[in-house]
């Protein structure tokens, strides 16, 4: 087995979606560091590998990949499916939730957090001025988002059902984000079912462990 080649900053949160994952299914992976701050995603060497320009972007021997839930999907797929961690499902039906879930995260949660890192962390960053009515307009939508999620939670432990997969483990780095330099941790704390969902997956050896790697 070939080791993985991550591409892309230990702090961002698609690469750690990537790297929690791999270390989940117990894959050897070589992390690389790229420079955001300098815009090293953007250069020509880089851009082969993610022709968008955005990070990560795995090397798996000869084979090429990028966008991070397209990592997970593969990898679990692959590993899971030899008798390891099923981050996946088992059933036709277990598995359409995992994508369900998948889909619920990247369309109706992590659209809106982005604009959140955007406002609160890139711009002050770039010496620009947050635009704080925006912000509070995201928040509201994000607190409609979470009653869903509080309403599924209420009826299982996981978002695709009773074991941890990767709908679940998609939503750790923004999660992270909200309880953390996001400042908005009470939208977690105030939805018993939410915290506890968040208590939970967040305190996996595997997120440890991608928590680490950013020191």
């Amino acid at each position: 087995m070939s080791v993985v080649k991550v591409y892309g900053p230990a702090n961002a949160a698609c690469p750690q979606r990537v790297l929690a994952c791999l270390i989940e299914l117990g894959v050897e992976f070589e992390l690389i560091p790229i420079k955001l701050e300098i815009g090293e995603q953007k250069q020509p060497e880089f851009l082969l590998r993610q022709p968008f320009g955005q990070v990560p972007a795995i090397e798996d021997g000869d084979f090429r990949l990028f966008e991070s839930r397209a990592i997970i999907r593969y990898y679990a797929a692959k590993y899971g499916s030899k008798g390891g961690t099923n981050l996946l499902g088992n059933t036709l039906e277990e598995k359409a939730l995992v994508d369900q879930w998948l889909e619920v995260e990247g369309h109706n949660y992590n659209s809106l957090i982005y604009i959140l890192v955007l406002q609160l962390l890139v711009l002050p960053r770039m010496g620009q001025v947050s635009d704080m009515k925006l912000v509070r307009e995201i928040e509201g939508k994000l607190d409609k988002v979470l009653d869903v999620y509080e309403e599924r939670l209420s009826k299982s432990k996981y978002l695709a059902g009773e074991k941890f997969t990767l709908a679940d483990l998609s939503h750790l780095p923004n999660t992270r984000f909200l309880m953390n330099e996001g400042g908005m941790d009470h939208l977690i704390k105030k939805r018993k079912n939410v915290y506890s969902w968040w208590i939970d997956i967040s305190s996996r050896p595997a997120w440890q462990k991608v928590m680490e790697l950013q020191n």
